[in-house]
């Protein structure tokens, strides 16, 4: 029997469900580490702003969000960034530096061991 899920988002849920079975599966400990922050409560989930990923985050570099990414700031890399849940205006930013918005889902599909993949905030 599977770990009981107590969240009431259905895509939450599969996206944890989702990241479980591929730390299981790929041997890939990352998934889990973000399955564990990404269902701790909402407000225990810290908001990223671009401007944070541009200081921090180097040129063509794959980040993973557990949570929300902001559009505070402007972003000149071209960044591949996935994440929960995206403002408007960061999603556009990203696209405009020549970056991509993926979710996890997608993430998970293109690196399923998670080299070279790193967890961001």
């Amino acid at each position: 029997m599977g770990r009981a899920i107590l969240k009431e988002n259905p895509e939450l849920v599969r996206t944890l469900t989702e990241l479980r079975h591929a730390a299981k599966r790929h041997d890939a400990p990352i998934w889990g580490v973000l399955a564990r922050q990404l269902a701790r409560g909402r407000h225990q989930r810290t908001p990223v702003n671009l401007a944070h990923l541009e200081r921090l985050a180097q040129p063509d570099e794959t980040l993973v969000v557990p949570g929300k990414v902001l559009g505070q700031g402007e972003l000149t890399k071209a960044l591949t960034i996935a994440a929960f849940h995206y403002s408007t205006e960061a999603r556009a930013k990203i696209h405009r530096a020549g970056g991509k918005a993926l979710s996890i889902d997608e993430l998970i599909k293109s690196k399923p061991n998670g080299a070279g993949v790193r967890l961001f905030g």
